[in-house]
């Protein structure tokens, strides 16, 4: 009977984990990929400079709109996911002449059109705790709104562990049933975008 119950219950051990690995089995999409950001911080480079080494073929549009989704579709070409990296810069948008309030508009028009073509949108926070709250100057709340903007609308999640460590995005992936794919340094991003866009 002993056995039986050691048995049963390494049984359900097994189950919980294999339940506890599905979400990371839907991280999967499509090139070409439609690369932007919501906020204007540096994080695009980031990714931009994975993509080249993956090969993958991508367009980096800081500002991209719905009217891109559109246009790229109607010339033949569409896209087949977006990457939207998360991260206010008051610097960036300054540059840009526009908001927090501008940014989470454009995206949310460009994600609701990205879901009218059934295209995979990837939210990436990759600058770390630095990019975060706890890095940002008293009273820029910025990076979080952005965070907001993006992260909950998003099919997957691709982070950096330590933008992580207050468990925000662990949440909003366990909330809203979103894949989270994290990684402990940058470096790492190379192999986790390998394996969702299966090269």
């Amino acid at each position: 009977m002993k056995k039986l119950s050691i048995l049963a219950f390494l049984c359900l051990v097994l189950l919980l984990l294999e339940v506890g690995a599905l979400p990371r089995q839907g991280a999967t999409a499509s090139p070409p990929i439609l690369l932007t950001s919501c906020g204007q911080s540096p994080g695009p480079a980031i990714i931009k400079v994975v993509l080249q080494r993956l090969g993958l073929p991508f367009e980096l549009e800081p500002l991209a709109t719905a009217a891109s989704l559109q246009k790229k579709k109607e010339s033949g070409q569409p896209y087949g996911s977006v990457i939207i990296v998360m991260g206010a810069s008051l610097k960036g948008m300054g540059a840009a002449g526009i908001s927090i309030e501008d940014e989470i508009k454009r995206i949310s028009q460009l994600i609701q059109e990205a879901r009218k073509q059934g295209l995979k949108v990837i939210g990436a926070h990759v600058e770390g705790l630095k990019r975060r709250a706890q890095g940002a100057a008293a009273g820029d709340t910025t990076d979080e709104q952005s965070i907001d903007a993006v992260a909950p609308q998003s099919d997957i999640l691709l982070v950096n562990k330590e933008g992580n460590a207050d468990g925000r995005f662990t949440a909003i992936a366990r909330n809203k049933n979103i894949p989270l794919v994290e990684v402990e340094k940058n470096m790492d991003l190379v192999e986790e975008l390998r394996k969702i866009y299966g090269k």
